[in-house]
């Protein structure tokens, strides 16, 4: 039986509700999986199947079997050793998707260092912040970043940008690549391998911790749900350096043996060109690429029939956008929830029936509570926080114990933000939000970023940032605007002033000049207040 989400739900537990605990197990049961690094994992297949084709570069058509990865990734880590890098480094990986991303990736992880990935978007401030709190040692980028690149890495501890692909006064990764190497020893539980940023439940972006069985257990957990046949083809559109693309995408798939085609950025006509011309079965997405496939006159144009599994993640889907988009291509959209923090999946739905609306059911060996405002444990049907507890939570932020605790408990369960219901049957609704980030395009925007860069400004007194609604990108910033005594501004100086600040999905082009920003006595932004004006 469908549970719609309640039309104004509240985290009070009802009158005389019990306050014993009330855990959600996966009905899925438990997961085995190796005690592992996540190289040896993710590439698995490479015996079994050596000259299959793991890889293709959608937009050149480079091809890699699945020895030739192995190769290269081996050779690579060769280099790096040469370079220095060693247990507990960090390299920070700023690229678009493509096959060389997952080589530089395995690399840095077979010499037992961690990767963070930046989204290539960012601007020089943006980037340096995140290379300065990871405390990176080297950046690899391609050709077209070098300028931001070159300007964020003045003042951090990176000592060398190198290039996939060519760039005169750089040398790039084939020029380092050395003799093979194998994985240097890790502590699969404790090693950190990929530091992602995430803005968590609220705040600045935060290193997220994840390490070796955090992933290895994530890939098991996935493709325990959303099987997949090894000689099968998944398009990779999604980005990368996203925590939903490395993994979902690029790492999980590889180690079921399945052809990963990439693609740089997102175009829907090369999307559908791909589908069809490699016989695509799997497309992962998000939101505004559903919308897309339900609104756009290119599907007409092109043959979608190979689809077999196409699944949105990183921002809830509407049922009946999903359901558009379903009737029109022939095959059932379905849709997952996780986080960064989570490695990333905690829901989905396999191949069993659909649950419009819902994100699915917890994978195996994770145990979910919903957890009313007061405290209080509610049982199925009834709303609250989710919190999530398994072998995939984050071992915790780098360098900020505050916001770990705020975020993971004592006895490890990790209170994600999100107000959720869960049905008799173990599947999950999200049906608002504790937390204050912003989803663009499934893009992570906090509040908290933009407000302290705007407060800048000169006549600027005070900023609230909120997320209003959009139909293309899920939501958009909106910015309040307190200004100065005696000062004047105009919304374009504004729009202006944070645009050569930030990322272009981060940018405001809605403000509105007020008298003062609502706040509670602590002096915490009511954003709520906000919304409703």
């Amino acid at each position: 039986m469908n549970v719609p989400p309640p039309s104004d739900p509240t985290l009070e537990a009802p009158p005389g509700h019990v306050s014993e605990r009330h855990v959600f197990e996966s009905p899925h049961g438990d997961i085995a999986f190796p005690d592992a690094a996540l190289t040896a994992v993710v590439l698995g297949r490479a015996k079994a199947m050596p000259d299959a084709v793991a890889m293709i570069d959608g937009a050149s058509g480079a091809r890699h079997t699945f020895t030739e990865l192995d190769d290269a990734i081996r050779r690579l880590a060769g280099g790096l050793a040469a370079l220095g890098v060693g247990p507990g480094d960090r390299v920070a990986l700023m690229a678009p998707n493509s096959p060389e991303f997952a080589i530089v990736f395995h690399a840095v992880a077979l010499r037992g260092a961690a990767v963070t990935t930046v989204n290539p978007t960012y601007g020089a401030e943006e980037i340096r912040f995140q290379l300065e709190d990871a405390a990176a040692m080297l950046l690899v980028t391609v050709p077209p970043f070098l300028e931001a690149a070159r300007a964020a890495m003045k003042g951090t501890a990176v000592t060398e940008v190198l290039v996939i692909g060519e760039s005169d006064g750089h040398r790039s990764i084939a020029d380092v690549a050395g003799e093979p190497l194998e994985q240097e020893p890790v502590d699969a539980a404790e090693t950190i391998v990929a530091l992602p940023y995430s803005s968590g439940t609220t705040g600045l972006p935060k290193g997220v911790m994840l390490t070796h069985r955090n992933l290895v257990a994530n890939i098991a957990q996935t493709n325990a749900v959303l099987v997949n046949e090894p000689g099968e083809v998944a398009l990779a559109v999604l980005p990368f350096f996203h925590i939903f693309g490395m993994q979902v995408l690029m790492n999980a798939l590889l180690a079921d043996g399945v052809t990963v085609v990439t693609l740089p950025r997102f175009d829907m006509g090369q999307v559908l060109a791909l589908i069809e011309k490699h016989r695509i079965n799997h497309l992962y997405c998000v939101p505004p690429i559903v919308l897309g496939l339900a609104k756009s006159p290119a599907v007409d144009e092109h043959e979608l029939g190979s689809l077999k599994r196409v699944l949105s993640g990183a921002a809830p889907l509407g049922a009946e956008l999903a359901a558009e988009a379903s009737a029109r291509i022939g095959c059932t959209i379905t849709q997952g929830y996780g986080m960064t923090e989570m490695s990333p999946v905690s829901h989905a739905i396999g191949s069993g029936p659909d649950r419009p609306g819902s994100s699915g059911q917890a994978v195996p060996g994770t145990r979910c509570r919903v957890v009313a405002e007061n405290g209080r444990d509610v049982g199925a049907g009834e709303v609250g926080e989710l919190l999530v507890q398994g072998p995939q939570v984050m071992k915790g932020y780098l360098g900020n114990p505050e916001a770990s605790a705020a975020t993971l408990d004592a006895e490890g369960w990790l209170h994600t933000g999100d107000v959720v219901t869960i049905d008799a049957d173990g599947y999950l609704f999200v049906v608002d939000r504790v937390k204050e980030l912003i989803k663009v395009k499934a893009f992570q925007v906090a509040p908290a970023e933009l407000e302290a860069l705007l407060v800048t400004h000169p006549a600027v007194a005070d900023v609230a940032v909120i997320g209003v609604a959009d139909e293309e990108a899920g939501e958009r910033p909106k910015a309040f605007v307190v200004v100065k005594p005696d000062a004047s501004v105009a919304t374009e100086e504004l729009r202006d002033f944070l645009a050569e600040r930030v990322a272009s999905y981060k940018r405001v082009t809605d403000f509105t000049l007020v008298e003062s920003i609502p706040k509670s006595p602590s002096g915490k932004i009511l954003r709520r207040l906000l919304r409703d004006a």
